[in-house]
């Protein structure tokens, strides 16, 4: 199937994307908020390395707009109103409501977690002793979104598995077999060892062997350095692709997820997944398919299969409230409004 007859599922336009901010255009910005913004990002020590290079992005970009289109003043001297600009120029490239909120949030914390805190306080700052968060009640964030998120069914997963074996392709099968069926994220199925398929099934209170096994502890987006500790559960109809693909590649090696160029053989990269996405599953379902849909796709298949809500929030979700997994549930309710006013 060509690209061109893909469903790309999209509401709206993607967002123009905003020009790369480089280490050299960010110096070139006033000393005094290139120095402020690194300082912040030097002591950040509770974000997680990925969390910090978005943030860093993110306030480079911000410090960079300054300089563009507010005479590159003085972060003291930004008004509200200098702020709602900026978010203006953001909602008018047709960014979506999550892209603000991460821009607003990250600049917010900058302003109410360092300058607040540590600046207003500084006597070699003085112009700092009345500054407040300009961030705050400065604009309302827009709800929209570019894609409209259709969970990948249990029929199209059954599609992707047959023609990835079709092809061969035992590590799609893998990769395939372990987003759908585990819940995890793309950052920790790459996380997961060969050893585990040498662990033992899990039992029951009476000593019934089960039908999945514990992974080890993996970890994953969170805050610190260590990000958040999770382990998760394996099932069959995962467990019996790794050992077809473990089986198929050829060599030995710690992790699963691998790819082999030449000789050297590497951790897959978070890259080869979003290009299997796009390339590979897309063009099989003829839908846009993305790493983020995968998640929300196993926590709607399985309250579709009747499982509690409280459940697959605990032991597949792994996220410490109902309420956050309540977003990922995509299952269709217009069965369940037609009924209100029977």
């Amino acid at each position: 199937m060509s690209k061109k007859d893909i469903n790309m599922n999209m509401l709206r336009e993607r967002a123009l994307k905003l020009p790369d901010v480089t280490e050299e255009m960010f110096q070139s910005c006033n000393q005094h908020n290139v120095d402020l913004i690194t300082e912040y990002l030097e002591t950040s020590n509770t974000l997680s390395p990925d969390t910090l290079k978005q943030y860093r992005s993110a306030l480079y970009q911000f410090t960079y707009y300054v300089k563009t289109a507010l005479n590159d003043k003085e972060f003291y001297k930004i008004t509200k109103r200098d702020f709602k600009r900026y978010m203006s120029y953001l909602v008018n490239r047709g960014m979506s409501s999550s892209g603000l909120k991460f821009k607003k949030s990250t600049v917010s914390a900058f302003c109410s977690k360092f300058l607040e805190i540590f600046i207003v306080e500084d006597k070699d700052f003085p112009e700092y002793a009345t500054f407040r968060n300009f961030t705050t009640g400065t604009i309302e964030i827009p709800k929209n979104q570019t894609y409209n998120k259709i969970p990948i069914s249990k029929e199209e997963y059954d599609l992707m598995i047959e023609t990835l074996l079709e092809d061969e392709n035992y590590l799609g099968c893998a990769y395939v077999a372990t987003m759908f069926n585990v819940g995890c994220r793309r950052s920790a199925c790459i996380q997961f060892k060969t050893e585990i398929l040498n662990y033992p099934y899990a039992t029951d209170k009476n000593g019934k062997v089960l039908n999945y096994k514990t992974s080890h502890i993996v970890r994953e987006k969170g805050k610190g350095l260590d990000g958040k500790i999770v382990d998760y559960l394996i099932p069959e109809e995962t467990l019996k692709y790794w050992k077809l693909w473990i089986d198929k590649r050829g060599y030995e090696h710690e992790y699963i997820f691998t790819v082999k160029y030449g000789d050297e053989i590497k951790v897959m990269s978070k890259s080869w997944a979003d290009n299997f996405c796009s390339d590979v599953l897309s063009d099989i379902v003829g839908r846009r398919i993305n790493v983020h849909l995968f998640k929300a796709s196993c926590v709607t298949y399985m309250l579709e299969q009747g499982k509690s809500l409280k459940t697959v929030s605990k032991h597949i979700a792994k996220h410490e409230s109902i309420e956050t997994t309540m977003i990922y549930d995509l299952r269709d309710d217009t069965e369940e409004k037609n009924s209100l006013f029977d």
